[in-house]
């Protein structure tokens, strides 16, 4: 029997149909998941609130479940105005970037579960510009709370390490009911103070303290704009 060459254009014929047809079968797939959004930013925005607003009651039930889903949602979204193509995230055009601005809380107000924004936390005897994450945060498909970053605010104070900024992400623990975004960083500041840090705060290096006067703007001003959350 002659056996067959690896370049048998029967073979390859095959091979193109089957990557044809799982090409067409990975397009439906995305069609299903996103064909039912809108495809304006314009009509897609009230959709992303309806999103933030019942996340934000999810949180507060301690449904991580539909909060998740719910994030993926989102996701599918942002793919839709993205028509279909990879890059939610690319830029601040890029529609996931735009989605999360365009929704974000008021500076100086604490948001929503799932709404981007920054307010000022008084915690461990110091103020911290906390910045939230949204929906679209860094493992938020897969980590039941969202991460969030903190700032110091007093330069010349000490704080929760020598450059002045610390991110807090991966908390993948149990969701506790009627926990706010405020609450949360607040516990989660907390414990690194009192485990990480050991009860001791630290002096901020003089190298990390800014010269930019929109990083040391004091409460009031166009960027922390709004009263200290004092929990």
């Amino acid at each position: 029997m002659k056996r067959r060459s690896a370049t048998d254009p029967n073979q390859l014929g095959f091979d193109l149909l089957l990557a044809e047809t799982d090409k067409a079968n990975q397009a439906a797939a995305l069609n299903r998941a996103i064909g039912h959004l809108p495809s304006s930013l314009e009509a897609a925005l009230p959709y992303y609130r309806d999103f933030i607003a019942r996340h934000h009651a999810a949180m507060l039930a301690g449904d991580g479940k539909t909060a998740i889903a719910l994030r993926e949602e989102a996701g599918h979204l942002a793919l839709r105005l993205n028509h279909g193509e990879p890059g939610i995230l690319a830029g601040p055009d890029a529609p996931g970037c735009q989605l999360a601005d365009l929704t974000a809380a008021e500076p100086g107000t604490v948001p929503s579960w799932g709404q981007q924004g920054e307010f000022i936390l008084k915690v461990a005897g110091i103020r911290v510009l906390i910045n939230m994450s949204g929906l679209f945060g860094i493992g938020a498909r897969f980590m039941t709370y969202l991460s969030f970053s903190a700032r110091a605010v007093d330069w010349d104070q000490p704080f929760l390490s020598e450059p002045g900024y610390r991110s807090f992400m991966g908390t993948n623990a149990p969701l506790v009911p009627g926990f706010t975004p405020a609450g949360f960083a607040r516990a989660v500041i907390g414990n690194h103070v009192a485990t990480t840090l050991k009860g001791k705060l630290v002096a901020i290096t003089q190298q990390y303290r800014p010269t930019d006067a929109r990083w040391a703007a004091p409460p009031g001003s166009d960027r922390t704009a709004g009263t200290d959350i004092d929990l």
